[in-house]
């Protein structure tokens, strides 16, 4: 092979193992947080007590007025969506609509995962690519050693044309493995009670529509000292 061939051979599999790795590589754990210490000197003691007990007081008179201002405080919206369907942008643009009108409000985003027999066969299709790419890289080799004396006639197709064909291999298969991996779903929930569901209505909520669904169960549950009151 020249370097022209070795190059489209390589980088499809490069592409495929960077998938595989990606795929099952568990989530980078997140940095741990050491606390500050701070070191203050003897002559600075004596100071210390009035600003601690100044702080304590102007927190303790502060938190009843920002409580009172936060309408959605207590209240939890969470939207689940299909982050393989391009929908973050919609559910990130109804968080920040959501917490503007209702300070306070916690909003969570999480994806909503397709059904469990699509993710097992979306797990299966990177499979399938790597067992046909080296088939059509090497099937002279694998066939005998599989019990077949000679090739079946359709791998001679492929060989024929062995560029494309990996190509061709390699796009469907991230394109059924993406169909497979999308749910479709965009789900909003509010205090665990659902109030929009796209895989009934089959479309997007609006702005105002969200804002007014998620108001009538804010209305109708307000916070008061850690307690829902109706």
């Amino acid at each position: 092979m020249d370097r022209a061939q070795l190059l489209l051979v390589g980088l499809p599999l490069f592409l495929f193992c960077s998938d595989i790795v990606s795929l099952f590589s568990p989530p980078p754990a997140k940095p741990a947080t050491t606390p500050l210490h701070h070191h203050h000197h003897h002559h600075h003691q004596s100071n210390s007590p009035p600003l601690i007990q100044q702080q304590q007081q102007q927190s303790s008179l502060e938190f009843p007025s920002q409580k009172a201002s936060g309408i959605g405080i207590g209240n939890t919206v969470k939207i689940d969506f299909c982050s393989s369907c391009s929908y973050r942008g919609t559910a990130v643009t109804m968080k920040n609509m959501l917490e503007t009108q209702y300070p306070g409000i916690n909003v969570i985003l999480a994806n909503y995962p397709p059904p469990l027999p699509k993710r097992l066969l979306s797990k299966l299709v990177p499979i399938v690519q790597f067992g046909m790419i080296g088939i059509i890289v090497a099937g002279e080799q694998i066939f005998p050693r599989l019990g077949f004396a000679v090739p079946p006639s359709w791998y001679y197709s492929l060989r024929a044309n062995k560029f494309g064909s990996m190509a061709s291999t390699w796009l469907l298969g991230n394109f059924v493995q993406s169909f497979l991996q999308s749910s479709g779903a965009f789900e909003v929930y509010c205090n665990d009670e659902l109030v929009f569901s796209k895989l009934k209505e089959n479309r997007f909520p609006g702005e105002i529509e969200l804002k007014d669904l998620v108001g009538r169960r804010v209305a109708n549950s307000r916070v008061i000292d850690g307690e829902y009151w109706s």
